[in-house]
């Protein structure tokens, strides 16, 4: 690749505008935050506060403009009105610079810096800020989004709890001192698949009437798991033995100590940068800005229009070398015995015995309460999904985290994705929506194409609900697809069709059902 020498990296989707210098290392690192007077982030004032400093912020930077070889500036995604005043000043400067020009990925910029800052190579992302949490892994060529929220990003949940108790902007620190002196008590636990929801724990947490320090205590506790959970799950998924911790809320000491306690369990490194690199600042874009350069990717001035709704995943990714895929390391373990996210299943005697593993990293009560909850709530679903004619494991014994069942010979349909084989799935999954059930982890990892019959088998219910509502039939489907486009992006197209007929073929409400999920694609928290 040739060296582009010193990018310069502009910063400032929402409240940070930072900028940065950076050739072979960060050069320098200059930050002018905006900090609104009462409540959240305005959007325009937060945009018009950029414009006034922007000036005198590239001037701290740019000491020797001569040198700048290439502008690089967050082109998404974020809040409109200050990615156009970042996008501006970017432009006025390749112009008058008469350098390149590249748009960043604002989340994948978190993500690169966090790599070059601890040396980690292929990673599970975990990026939590304010406006994003999502579970991120490179894959087949791009940045694949294997879980997200499905309302607010973390940290602006935390940041609606600060505002009803009255601390200041951000309130993720006031938070987190607080806890230090809390005892837990239960709120709300939210999570899908790999997918995970803060609306219903932070409105819980906010009209709690126990002790300010032990809601705060309870309020991270919760969260926080439910962050740690999603990720074991990808690391699971993917087969991956790093974990990256990115995103401002990352500098909580708590939320970091609960991922490295889960790395230590499973046998994976945890990586976090050092706080310069965490939040939102000008060294990733810079960074990033750099690695795109360098691999032949630059934006032409008439194509530089900003995107609040950048996806990660719609960037190719020229700059990387390809991983192992997940089709081939999706189960760890040996043969008689394999851990997945949640459980160890052992195999003996035509038995698959799956216990429910303590997480160290959860508070005891937590634990306790999820690991009876969800193998007493496994069991009775198994059976009525049976009962229902859905294709299941047949139980033999129950304790509080123990379910003995028989042992499905066939192949997982991660490693045998055919068209038929999702035709097949969508029947199983129509038949288990009719009957009020929703799968709740509907990954390709949880679907097992039976010998003989090749009838897909569904497993793994522990995330699994009785509800009759469309949205939770929507959010499942929604899992299903988020794996399939993870982990076979070429024909991931083709794959879901083909299950959306078969889908059909058994459940009369599928077009509603299909409709809502792509209802949920479109919504802010996706696109």
């Amino acid at each position: 690749m040739p060296d582009f020498g010193q990018i310069l990296g502009i910063e400032g989707t929402a409240w940070n505008l930072s900028a940065a210098l950076f050739d072979t290392d960060l050069v320098t690192l200059a930050s002018l935050p905006y900090s609104p007077v009462q409540g959240g982030i305005h959007p325009r004032e937060a945009a018009q506060h950029h414009a006034s400093v922007m000036n005198e912020l590239l001037g701290s930077v740019l000491t020797d403009p001569g040198k700048i070889t290439g502008i690089a500036f967050s082109q998404g995604p974020g809040l409109g009105p200050c990615l156009r005043t970042v996008a501006t000043a970017a432009r006025s400067l390749a112009l008058a610079l008469e350098v390149p020009l590249v748009g960043v990925n604002h989340c994948i910029a978190h993500v690169e810096i966090g790599c070059f800052a601890t040396g980690c190579k292929d990673p599970i992302v975990l990026y939590a800020s304010g406006a994003n949490t999502q579970v991120i892994g490179y894959l087949n060529g791009r940045y694949r989004i294997f879980g997200e929220t499905l309302d607010v990003g973390i940290g602006n949940a935390l940041d609606k709890f600060a505002r009803s108790k009255n601390f200041p902007h951000p309130g993720g620190p006031h938070i987190e001192a607080q806890a230090k002196n809390g005892s837990y008590f239960e709120l709300p636990y939210t999570v899908k698949g790999m997918d995970l929801a803060f609306s219903g724990l932070m409105s819980a947490a906010k009209d709690h009437k126990a002790p300010l320090p032990d809601v705060c205590y309870s309020l991270q506790e919760t969260a926080f798991a439910m962050c740690v959970e999603v990720t074991e799950r990808a690391m699971s998924l993917a087969g991956k033995n790093e974990v990256l911790l990115v995103g401002g809320v990352g500098a909580n000491r708590r939320l970091q100590e609960m991922l490295r306690t889960m790395c230590e369990e499973r046998g994976a490194a945890f990586y976090v940068p050092e706080q310069k690199y965490l939040g939102d600042n000008g060294a990733m874009i810079a960074y990033t800005g750099k690695l795109m350069l360098e691999s032949g990717v630059s934006l032409p001035i008439e194509s530089s229009q900003v995107n609040p709704s950048f996806r990660s995943d719609e960037v190719e990714v020229t700059w990387k070398h390809e991983t192992v895929s997940p089709e081939k390391t999706a189960h760890a373990g040996t043969g008689s015995q394999r851990q997945g996210a949640e459980a160890v299943v052992t195999f003996r005697d035509g038995m698959a015995e799956k216990r429910r593993v303590s997480k160290r990293y959860r508070v005891p009560p937590l634990d306790h309460r999820l690991i009876a909850e969800r193998t007493r709530g496994e069991a009775r679903i198994i059976h009525t999904a049976r009962t229902a004619g859905v294709p299941t494991p047949v139980i033999r014994d129950i304790t509080s985290d123990t379910i003995v069942m028989e042992q499905v010979q066939g192949t997982p349909l991660t490693l045998d994705l055919t068209e038929e084989n999702l035709r097949e799935a969508g029947r199983m999954v129509g038949r288990l929506h009719a009957a009020g059930l929703m799968h709740g982890d509907l990954t390709t990892s949880n679907l097992i194409v039976r010998e003989g019959d090749r009838k897909c088998v569904l497993i793994d219910f522990g995330l699994a609900q009785v509800t009759q509502e469309i949205e939770q039939r929507g959010v499942d489907i929604h899992v299903l697809y988020q794996t399939l486009e993870s982990t076979a992006p070429a024909k991931a197209g083709a794959l879901k069709a083909a299950f959306n007929e078969g889908y059909a073929d058994t459940f009369p409400g599928a077009t509603e059902v299909i409709a809502r999920e792509h209802e949920i694609v479109m919504r802010g928290r996706y696109h």
